[in-house]
């Protein structure tokens, strides 16, 4: 896998001072969000782990959302009052995103497009908790435990209190067809569980393919009025380690682990041109696990609802898209660049071993047997 050059850096690196220095400048402008445009010549793909030289393809940008790794400045109004301290708070982040970035050779902590790839070691979790936490954020968790897949709940929860976003505002939204089988967690203070009744399904592929739809309508009518962000997670998975505001960005995906160290050709992709979510073979930039999906409330709801209408276009057109939502998640997000990308340290998978890349195992889908807790397999 390629690492980028020093040179490179050094003029991210006056980019991102310059840029910093601009948008506390606009003090209270009205303008706290800011959309990618881009203008790419040739798609871009590389696997995560490195073995050449990165060459990043150059971007026209009319409006560029300011990311330092783990910190997106459109996440913070720059008011009168924060300026001098946020000034203080890049100085001191930018040193240490420069120092990690010249010591990591192992892994790409930057997208093509300039958006964070967080992995350990690119992030300080006490500095970026100390600019979250006054802002008094909620974060919205939901999961699906439905038919036998209520089983893992219990730990879900209780593992989550342990390490997903403590200190903070949480609400999780459990979507169940079984909700007196939802167990009893004690929660820290300031999280609250609602349980939120779904039909079952004599397929997995339909309750797969209905999370996208249950996701836009909860969100309309409830989360949109709870919550900040949002993730959407899978309940057949635990946490292992902390799991905090470095995950916090407008639209957040996370890299499959088990295609971070292949190159685009290998991905699977939606390769039948009939179904909305079609990739071509000589497009795409990551594969992305359709387990996480996260990011401002309203921009998932915007995600969910594109991925729901694709997917009732091809239901309409008798096709299924090989991986359900997660092919059309991938399609989507091609479209709609990910303001940060999460590492697969964020979603691992237990029956993989432990890579040299992966410091980490943050959160990780459990061993299970999908003949015993799906319904036609």
């Amino acid at each position: 896998m390629r690492f980028i050059k020093p040179y490179v850096l050094l003029v991210i690196a006056g980019i991102f001072l310059l840029l910093g220095s601009f948008f506390c400048a606009a003090g209270n402008s009205n303008e706290t969000r800011h959309s990618h445009e881009f203008n790419e010549n040739q798609p871009f793909s590389f696997s995560l782990a490195q073995d050449n030289v990165v060459q990043l393809n150059e971007t026209s940008c009319n409006t560029f959302e300011f990311s330092i790794l783990c910190f997106d400045l459109a996440n913070l109004h720059c008011l009168t009052s924060e300026r001098q301290r946020l000034r203080h708070v890049l100085y001191v982040y930018f040193s240490f995103f420069s120092e990690r970035l010249n010591r990591c050779t192992d892994v790409v902590a930057v997208t093509p497009w300039l958006a964070p790839i967080v992995w350990e070691g690119t992030f300080d979790a006490v500095l970026i908790d100390n600019i979250y936490k006054p802002m008094n954020l909620t974060v919205a968790t939901t999961v699906f435990a439905v038919g036998k897949y209520v089983r893992f709940l219990q730990d879900f929860l209780e593992t989550a209190e342990k390490h997903f976003m403590v200190g903070f505002h949480v609400r999780y939204y459990v979507f169940t067809d079984r909700p007196h089988d939802v167990p009893s967690v004690n929660l820290s203070q300031g999280r609250h569980l609602s349980v939120i009744q779904v039909p079952g399904s004599n397929r997995w592929q339909e309750i797969s393919a209905r999370r996208m739809e249950i996701i836009q309508t909860t969100i309309e009518r409830q989360i949109r009025g709870e919550a900040d962000y949002i993730f959407c997670l899978d309940v057949d998975s635990k946490f292992h380690a902390h799991w905090g505001s470095e995950s916090l960005g407008r639209l957040v995906a996370v890299i499959h682990p088990g295609y971070y160290e292949q190159t685009r050709d290998r991905f699977p992709y939606e390769r039948r041109p009939a179904s909305t979510a079609y990739i071509p073979m000589d497009e795409g930039d990551y594969y992305y696990g359709g387990a996480m999906i996260g990011g401002f409330v309203e921009d998932v709801y915007t995600l969910a609802k594109v991925c729901r209408t694709r997917f009732e276009e091809d239901a309409g057109n008798s096709i299924e898209a090989a991986w359900q939502e997660e092919s059309h998640l991938n399609r989507y997000l091609l479209d709609n660049k990910p303001s940060k990308v999460l590492s697969p340290e964020y979603l691992w998978q237990d029956f993989k071993a432990k890579t040299k890349e992966v410091k980490v195992i943050r959160f990780s889908g459990v061993i299970k047997n999908y003949a015993d807790v799906r319904p036609n397999v």
